[in-house]
């Protein structure tokens, strides 16, 4: 059975609006196939995450501080999908090796974030290496990797199929402070030395989603490792 690490981040999660309707409908359709492979899933902090930093940073909380409390704002939405899925602990996993121990196949384990200075991406490539899984699929606000942001340029093409190189020369190249790259530079790094394709997809369209978990052909785009 093939094992699959869903990074769904917290603007696809809870992004303010049917919030509990997409949780449901989401749980819902990873449970259809959670015995066709083996999924991990990581969350995201989104909007709720950046609110609680930006008081963190007001209260004169340094960088630290801020992700923590950034941090705490993932595992309430891991906890919420956990809910969902109808098994939620009272404490989710806190780093990659535990969640890889709890997994096993028609079993979904979730997570949050990890410990300052990863971002969810990064924890979504190390949960991979340490459950030995065949694919990250990324479910973000885009719906692929275009060749510059389509949210500003509407001439950007959109990049169906692309090497992990290619895809760690535009992450180094876009990453910076406050700036959200298409897939973290750590993850893509791991990714690239542990051969990890990473899929990237739409994060609402639970079709598309499905389609990346199961292994079939996906509109988003494919990163190949191998």
């Amino acid at each position: 059975m093939e094992k699959v690490v869903v990074s769904i981040g917290g603007s696809i999660l809870v992004p303010g609006e049917n919030d509990s309707d997409f949780i449901g409908k989401l749980a819902s359709m990873l449970s259809e196939i959670k015995n066709e492979v083996q999924i991990a899933i990581v969350c995201g902090g989104g909007k709720t995450a950046r609110y609680y930093a930006n008081i963190a940073k007001e209260l004169g909380g340094d960088t630290y501080s801020q992700d923590i409390v950034g941090i705490g704002a993932t595992r309430l939405n891991a906890q919420l999908l956990s809910l969902a899925l109808g098994e939620m602990p009272d404490k989710v996993p806190e780093d990659p090796e535990e969640l890889a121990s709890n997994s096993k196949p028609g079993r979904i384990v979730v997570m949050g974030g990890t410990v300052p200075g990863h971002t969810t991406d990064a924890v979504s490539a190390m949960v991979a290496k340490a459950l030995g899984a065949d694919r990250i699929v990324n479910a973000t606000s885009v719906d692929a990797v275009y060749t510059d942001d389509p949210r500003t340029n509407p001439d950007a093409e959109k990049i169906l199929d692309m090497t992990i190189q290619d895809l760690e020369n535009i992450v180094y190249k876009e990453h910076g402070a406050s700036r959200s790259s298409v897939f973290d530079p750590l993850g893509v790094q791991i990714a690239k030395e542990n051969r990890i394709d990473i899929l990237i997809v739409e994060g609402r369209n639970l079709d598309e989603l499905r389609n990346a978990i199961v292994g079939n052909d996906i509109k988003g785009t494919f990163v190949n490792s191998h």
